[in-house]
């Protein structure tokens, strides 16, 4: 492989040939060999947005030759459209201010508008990473507004959709299931009646609120520190540099960024993005709960509840045949727990903050974008590869009912407490209807027993 030699403040490195990144990036690239992974595209994205709003308002500022300027914003649209995803090559556990990622960026543009200008990667005289793509800028401002921007933009155009088809799958068998009256549980145990439906409208409106738990949460993510550049106090970058570029970043984006109303709470801090992270941990129990219900509603066939029937998608054992099981509802639970545990690792890296700057973002960056992905295409696979095909057991519900000595809740308004518990005993014990031995007593007419025990009346 054929290389050239690149130089920073610390010297000479060589880089690949073909290799749009420089010395910078070749230093991190051996100095954090990790884990493997990558912060995701989405990030790079957002980080990519911040550098073309930033030439934007550096040209429009006079700071930044529009020739320059111009190039840099092309080079930035093509990191945008992805076209340079493999240049990108920084472990996510890296220095904790993601400097590194930074300057990866800042390097790739800078190079590829040397060639935009008509010269050769690397020709710091035509296009500088720190001179010019980095103007005005500090990694301690780009990196948590790129954070919050890139979860922004993926909230919006991943996960909020998935879970408004998710709130409509749940809402459709709610109007379904309307009219089957079945068993309800409490501790796992027997008791009063309720509709298949309005269990499902519990769920649905799980997912409401979850939802709007997301969208009030990612409030505080519009808020960004740039134009505080290292601490907060703005230093090197121009007084009106922050308005410009925020106002091109929420043009492009199409969402309505504003510069934080403390510059040195957003770059010591990372608040916001543990807020954020809290209202998706709160879906994941959602899902979970969800999906566990559904498990258990759908046990059997023959030896559990078997009130619901799950879609059919594949053998369920390698040695029992005919066996099918929940997997998309034990897929979700596995989900569930991942985003649980990129919460903690959010919980830690926030409050790990320490004095003027966070430096855990690019782990917090990771375990935010990592968990809206799942959670996205847990519940669009939960809607529909799970829910939109569940069908009711209404005889077996029908059966339950009948069966349950929960019926015996509304005779103690009838005949006491006491004695509705010795006939629910009873009951259990010979192995009767709580109607039969309500009957065989004599307490009450025939009438007055039908209507008492009427499960219709009781939900």
């Amino acid at each position: 492989m054929t290389s050239r030699i690149e130089k920073d403040s610390m010297g000479e490195m060589s880089v690949p040939a073909d290799a749009y990144w420089s010395a910078s990036t070749a230093r991190a690239v051996a100095n954090f060999q990790i884990s493997g992974e990558r912060l995701p595209a989405d990030f790079i994205k957002a980080v990519a947005i911040i550098k073309m709003a930033a030439a934007k308002a550096n040209i429009q500022l006079g700071v930044l030759d529009k020739k320059t300027g111009e190039a840099i914003v092309k080079a930035s649209k093509e990191v945008i459209d992805e076209k340079w995803d493999n240049q990108f090559p920084v472990d996510i556990f890296q220095t904790g201010s993601g400097t590194s990622t930074n300057m990866n960026v800042n390097e790739v543009i800078a190079n590829r508008s040397c060639e935009i200008l008509g010269g050769n990667k690397g020709d710091k005289g035509l296009c500088h990473p720190n001179d010019h793509v980095n103007k005005g800028q500090s990694s301690n401002d780009i990196i948590p507004s790129a954070i919050f921007i890139s979860v922004i933009i993926k909230t919006h155009q991943l996960l909020l959709p998935a879970l408004e088809k998710l709130h409509l799958s749940l809402q459709k068998k709610e109007k379904q299931f309307k009219d089957i009256i079945k068993i309800g549980r409490t501790h796992l145990m027997d008791a009063v009646p309720v509709t298949l439906g309005q269990e499902f409208s519990g769920y649905a409106r799980q997912i409401d609120l979850s939802i709007k738990r997301i969208k009030d949460a990612g409030s505080y993510l519009l808020e960004i520190p740039l134009g505080g550049t290292a601490l907060g106090t703005g230093l090197n970058t121009h007084q009106d540099f922050a308005m410009i570029a925020i106002k091109e970043i929420s043009a492009f984006t199409d969402h309505r960024f504003r510069q934080s109303n403390n510059l040195f709470e957003a770059i010591a801090s990372k608040d916001g993005a543990l807020f954020f992270s809290g209202a998706l941990n709160t879906l994941a129990a959602t899902l979970m709960k969800i999906s566990n219900d559904l498990r258990l509603l759908s046990s059997g066939p023959r030896c559990g509840i078997n009130e619901i029937s799950l879609p059919s998608l594949q053998p369920g054992s390698s040695i029992m045949p005919g066996k099918v099981n929940p997997v998309i509802p034990e897929t979700v639970i596995q989900v569930a727990a991942d985003v649980m545990g990129n919460n903690n690792s959010i919980n830690i890296a926030v409050g790990s903050s320490l004095l003027d700057l966070n430096v855990m973002m690019p782990l917090i960056a990771y375990k935010l974008l990592r968990s809206i992905d799942l959670l996205a295409n847990a519940s669009t696979h939960l809607s529909e590869k799970c829910i939109d095909g569940i069908e009711a057991n209404e005889d077996r519900c029908r059966q339950l009912v009948e069966w349950s000595m929960a019926l015996v809740t509304p005779l103690a308004l009838k005949i006491g407490y006491d004695k509705a518990s010795e006939i629910a005993y009873e009951a259990h014990k010979r192995g009767k209807t709580v109607k039969e031995i309500t009957k065989e007593k004599n307490i009450l007419t025939d009438k007055e027993l039908d209507d008492i025990l009427d499960p219709k009346s009781m939900i």
